[in-house]
């Protein structure tokens, strides 16, 4: 049962839904002519077709409840079904001041073709310049798309300029320190060969210095084995002299 009243309700929504859509379209028959007047009328009678196929879906589900609530629900489904005979007289009038309106321009000549009528003209016209905006709207995106890329090319640009400038700069920099580099090996290998140098004149010095203590050492030894000292001459014994008394 609260399934059936629940299936009811949004029946009865569908339908509120549907006689507003058809009241909006009866309404804007009135101000159309030609062949979009004939089109506006022939959904309006497909929303009525429609409408009525969900008052009898509500009808069937009135029926299916209890007896108490369905006569509520009946009552519901009968007003709606006045509203939607409503529809259809406003709909009938509405074709049949169309159908005059068509027979007035017949008679004197305008014919019934709404693509040769001075509205399908006007139409056209606004759709030519909706389609020229358009255009000019998609030039200026364009042309701002453009301006967009070129502003960022010329970024691009200036910061390539940049680092090759910062790029030469850094060999520069670096053919500076090379040159300092072999300076710098330049010097070392001179005061290398100085000292190496001057450690060969100290060991020349100091073996010279050996060689000659060692020549002198030998001299002098030498020189005392060949030349031996003379001994001291033999003298006679002497007796110590006596001292006499007073």
């Amino acid at each position: 049962m609260n399934d059936a009243g629940a299936l009811f309700n949004q029946f009865e929504n569908a339908f509120s839904n549907a006689s507003i859509d058809i009241s909006r379209k009866i309404t804007a028959i009135e101000s159309l002519s030609g062949e979009l007047r004939r089109k506006k009328i022939a959904e309006a009678e497909a929303d009525i077709r429609e409408a009525d196929s969900v008052i009898k879906r509500m009808d069937m589900e009135a029926r299916s409840v209890a007896p108490d609530k369905g006569r509520a629900l009946q009552l519901k489904v009968k007003d709606h079904k006045a509203n939607l005979v409503a529809l259809k007289e406003q709909l009938k009038k509405a074709s049949a001041s169309a159908s005059s309106g068509d027979a007035a321009r017949a008679e004197l000549g305008l014919g019934t073709d709404y693509s040769t009528s001075s509205m399908a003209q006007r139409d056209r016209l606004l759709n030519a310049n909706q389609r020229l905006e358009q255009t000019n709207d998609r030039l200026a995106s364009g042309k701002k798309m453009l301006a967009e890329t070129d502003e960022l090319g010329t970024g691009i640009l200036q910061n390539l300029a940049a680092q090759r400038e910062t790029l030469l700069h850094s060999r520069e920099t670096l053919h500076a320190a090379d040159e300092g580099i072999s300076k710098a090996r330049t010097i070392l290998l001179g005061m290398s060969r100085r000292v190496m140098q001057n450690k060969f004149l100290m060991v020349g010095i100091i073996l010279f210095l050996i060689a000659g203590i060692c020549l002198i050492v030998y001299l002098k030894a030498a020189g005392s084995t060949t030349n031996p000292a003379p001994s001291a001459p033999y003298a006679p014994y002497a007796p110590p002299p006596k001292s006499f008394g007073l």
